[in-house]
C-alpha cells in the first residue's frame, strides 16, 4: 500500500535501525508541498514521512478557519489518493502537539483511529509526536505514558521529546543553553515510565544541541555522540543493545558529518523543515523576478497568463522541494532503500 500500514510502519522503522540508514520526515501545509514531498521521495527510490505540525493543520483547513483536526485529516485524505502513483510507501505523523494542544487536535485523532481499529480498518496516521519539552520531564513522561496506552488502541506509534530543541517552531520557542543536552539518567527515566517496548512502540527524541531553524555555523553546538553514550548507558541498565529508535529534530541546515554520526547512533527518523520550506520558494522567486512584467500587469498590459498561472510556478516549487529531499535522503542513506 502507497500508505504505509502498521506493520509496513514498523517495518520501515526496523530496515532502518538495522541497516544503519534514515527517513527523512518533511512538514506540509497544502497539497502541493505534499505532491513536492512525495515526488522527491520517489525520485530517492526511498519511502519517507511526511508530518503535520498544528499550524500546517490549521493552514490546510483554510487560513479562516484554522480547524487542526480538519486540516490534518485534509492532508492525510490528500496524501493518501496521490501516493497510490508514486511507487514508495508514505507514513503520516503528526508533528510538535504541546501538552496544551493535546485535547483539541491529538487526542480526537487517536479516538478517530481508535474507532477505525474497532471496525477493522488501518489507522489514518502511523504516528503522532506528544512534544512535553515545555514542563517538567516527569510530568512529560506521565503524559507520555498515557498517550501511549492510547497509541495502542489505535495502532499508532507515539513519538516522545526527551529534552528541549532550542529556536521556534509554530510558536514554540525554546532557548539555545544546557537544556538542549539529553542526559542518560533521563534516559533511564524515559524507560522506566514507558518500558523498552513491552508496553508499545515509540520513537525517542533525544536532544543533543538541536535547534529548529537554519543558524549561522558555530552559533548551534551539535553533539550526536551524546546519543551513543544514552544508548550505552541504557542498554547496559535494561540488557538491550539501542534500546531507543531515535528521532532527529531540526535537522535544517546540520552538516553532513553530524548526520551521519547521528545516523550511526540510532536515529531513523530526521525532522526537515526549513530548508524544504526555502526549497520551496526560492523557485518561485526566481519566476516572479524572472518573469516580472508577465506576473503584473503592468503600463496597462495585460500580462501573461502563461507566466501567472499558479501551476507555473507551482511546478518550480515542488520541484525545487523535491530536488532537497532527494538530497536529504542522500545524506541520510535511505536512497534506494525502498521496500518492494
Amino acid at each position: 500500500m502507497p500508505i504505509a500500514t502498521p506493520e509496513v510502519y514498523a517495518e520501515m522503522i526496523d530496515r532502518a535501525k538495522a541497516g544503519k540508514f534514515a527517513y527523512p520526515a518533511v512538514n506540509i501545509t497544502s497539497s502541493q508541498t505534499v505532491t513536492a514531498a512525495i515526488q522527491g521521495f520517489a525520485e530517492a527510490e526511498s519511502d519517507g514521512i511526511i508530518q503535520v505540525s498544528v499550524g500546517g493543520a490549521e493552514y490546510a483547513s483554510g487560513s479562516t478557519i484554522k480547524n487542526r483536526v480538519s486540516g490534518t485529516l485534509a492532508l492525510a485524505a490528500y496524501a493518501t489518493e496521490v501516493a497510490k502513483n508514486y511507487g514508495v510507501t508514505i507514513a503520516l505523523h503528526t508533528d510538535h502537539c504541546v501538552k496544551k494542544n493535546l485535547d483539541s487536535w491529538v487526542r480526537p485523532l487517536l479516538a478517530l483511529e481508535a474507532e477505525q481499529v474497532k471496525r477493522g480498518e488501518n489507522p489514518t496516521f502511523q504516528s503522532h509526536m506528544f512534544d512535553g519539552s515545555d514542563i517538567p520531564l516527569d510530568e512529560n513522561l506521565v503524559i507520555a505514558a498515557e498517550l501511549l496506552e492510547l497509541s495502542q488502541a489505535a495502532r499508532t506509534i507515539l513519538e516522545i521529546e526527551v529534552g528541549v530543541v532550542g529556536g521556534e517552531e509554530d510558536g514554540h520557542e525554546a532557548e539555545i543553553n544546557e537544556k538542549l543536552y539529553t542526559t542518560a539518567e533521563d534516559g533511564l527515566k524515559t524507560v522506566e515510565a514507558l518500558g523498552a517496548g513491552e508496553k508499545g512502540r515509540y520513537l525517542t527524541a533525544l536532544t543533543f544541541g538541536n535547534v529548529h531553524g537554519v543558524y549561522k555555523p558555530g552559533a548551534v553546538k551539535l553533539r550526536p555522540s551524546i546519543l551513543a553514550d544514552i544508548q550505552r548507558e541504557v542498554g547496559a541498565k535494561i540488557g538491550k543493545e539501542s534500546p531507543f529508535d531515535l528521532v532527529f529534530h531540526g535537522g535544517s541546515g546540520s552538516t553532513a558529518a553530524e548526520i551521519a554520526e547521528a545516523v550511526d547512533n540510532g536515529v531513523i527518523k530526521m525532522n526537515i523543515d526549513t530548508d524544504t520550506q526555502y526549497a520551496f520558494t526560492r523557485p518561485v522567486v526566481g519566476h516572479m523576478f524572472t518573469n516580472y512584467d508577465g506576473v503584473l500587469k503592468i503600463d496597462g498590459e495585460v500580462g501573461n497568463k502563461k507566466a501567472y498561472d499558479p501551476r507555473a510556478w507551482g511546478k518550480l516549487a515542488e520541484a525545487g522541494m523535491a530536488a532537497r529531499i532527494v538530497e536529504a535522503c542522500q545524506q541520510l542513506r535511505s536512497a534506494g532503500t525502498r521496500i518492494g
